[in-house]
């Protein structure tokens, strides 16, 4: 039995596995776990992840969950490229940094963003409060502020002059609030220029690729849900949101 990942491109860690096992040529099945209709929380799907989260990994008899163990995973076993996880202590030590950082930055506050002005008005049936979409916004602008100035600097990327782990987990956060309409992109050319420099080591149809579930989502939507996995899904909403 090969390798299995299973994912939703909707999902920010998803993309990044599906991006680094499809430029690297790791032959894998994707398996669809549509979050929107709450798979993820199946007995099935238990078996692969007691978790219930995706992204998740089965390698043979092996399974494995949180995207940057298995990214991590994946570029040990496939012996993938110096640059996305480098051998050099310190370049190595700054890719660490950052994915040690953006749990609770760039992955906490670009979701808020997404969740507050894409998600919660599908689930909640309502527009939320003008206040907390204010707060998200502004948690996020924060966080984007750190994020120039500790970690891109005036480099072509996060560890120098070439793209890492660091800066693939860092796109696909950064892309979900445009998922939302909000284009953090726009007035900040620092991050604008690293993104097409991203965009182009990572190669364009594929990046593309992985971000039309969430540019042009066609699932995001509650119809022919049956009516106890939406109410889980808005309560899941509602505690996030707390």
């Amino acid at each position: 039995m090969g390798l299995e990942l299973y994912l939703d491109l909707l999902s920010q860690p998803c993309r990044s596995v599906y991006i680094f096992a499809k430029k690297n040529g790791i032959p894998f099945e994707f398996k669809h776990v549509p979050l929107i209709k709450g798979q993820h929380s199946t007995e099935e799907f238990g078996k692969v992840n007691i978790l219930r989260k995706v992204p998740a990994l089965k390698d043979a008899d092996f399974t494995l969950a949180e995207s940057i163990a298995i990214l991590l995973y994946l570029a040990r076993k496939f012996k993938t490229p110096d640059h996305w996880y480098p051998s050099d202590l310190q370049k190595r030590a700054r890719v660490d940094e950052y994915l040690s950082w953006q749990h609770m930055a760039t992955r906490l506050t670009g979701t808020k963003v997404f969740l507050v002005k894409a998600l919660a008005p599908i689930l909640l049936e309502e527009p939320l409060p003008p206040a907390k979409v204010d707060g998200a916004l502004e948690d996020l602008n924060g966080v984007l502020k750190l994020f120039e100035e500790k970690f891109l600097q005036d480099r072509p990327f996060i560890v120098g002059d070439e793209i890492s782990l660091a800066d693939l987990v860092a796109i696909v956060e950064l892309m979900q609030p445009l998922g939302a309409g909000c284009d953090i992109f726009e007035g900040r050319p620092k991050m604008a220029a690293w993104r097409r420099r991203v965009e182009e080591a990572i190669g364009r149809d594929l990046f593309l690729e992985a971000h039309e579930p969430l540019l042009k989502p066609k699932d995001l939507t509650t119809e022919n849900l049956p009516p106890e996995v939406k109410e889980k899904l808005k309560q899941n909403l509602l505690k996030y949101l707390k």
